[in-house]
């Protein structure tokens, strides 16, 4: 039996049910040890929920915001393509940008703004944000290293989107489910994910009732025993 037929289900289901600890879990099982992103990468605000199809950025640093002679012709643009990267998102896309030193701010209030009208699911970024009580106020799920007013325009550029890039050494590529809460950030692969969020499923199903067993007097020796489940 089918669990979900589409993603808005399934991410529904996530957000219900589920929580990153789970879903690692079972990642772990099939052998998938290493899909968690730095813990240092945090919500805006804790009961932050990030889901959604990975639109991966590829940002890197520069020292001027336009410069003049340069071999290369993004150089003179300000930005690079960011705003071409952030008008593409879909709906249920996440923005996810890495490639860069953390120096300075790589999503801010009115990025979110543009991000929630197109209907993406969120930011994650491999840096700093900015515009914090704009982006609270929005209530766009953001996820960073923390809050830095330090503007990207003259120190970094987006140089490509829609391309695989690597997340504190997790590799993303296109349309993998990127899923996060207060616990952590997992990257979960897409040839991956069917077998990991059905696992999750049936393991967040199942502690309930262990749960149940456990508040009714049952030793954790023998609920593990007749439940597999701890």
């Amino acid at each position: 039996m089918e669990l979900w037929k589409d993603d808005t289900e399934l991410f529904d289901i996530a957000r219900k049910e589920l929580f990153t600890a789970l879903v690692g879990d079972i990642l772990d099982k099939m052998g998938y040890l290493h899909q968690f992103v730095s813990p240092h990468i945090k919500p805006l605000r804790s009961d932050m929920v990030v889901i959604g199809r990975a639109m991966p950025v590829l940002e890197a640093d520069v020292f001027a915001e336009v410069v003049e002679g340069s071999q290369v012709p993004l150089m003179k643009k300000p930005f690079g393509i960011m705003f071409e990267a952030l008008d593409s998102l879909q709906p249920n896309e996440v923005y996810i940008c890495s490639g860069s030193s953390p120096r300075y701010a790589l999503w801010g209030g009115l990025m979110s703004t543009r991000a929630l009208k197109l209907k993406a699911a969120g930011a994650v970024v491999d840096g700093y944000s900015r515009d914090t009580p704009e982006i609270l106020r929005l209530n766009f799920p953001t996820f960073s290293l923390g809050s830095y007013a330090q503007d990207q325009g003259p120190r970094g550029k987006v140089i490509d989107y829609r391309v695989p890039i690597e997340f504190n050494g997790v590799r993303v590529n296109p349309g993998d489910i990127v899923y996060g809460d207060l616990d952590g950030l997992l990257i979960i692969p897409k040839e991956a994910e069917k077998e990991a969020f059905s696992g999750a499923i049936e393991k967040a199903r199942g502690e309930k009732l262990v749960q149940k067993a456990l508040e009714e007097g049952m030793s954790t020796v023998d609920a593990f025993k007749k439940f597999g489940i701890m």
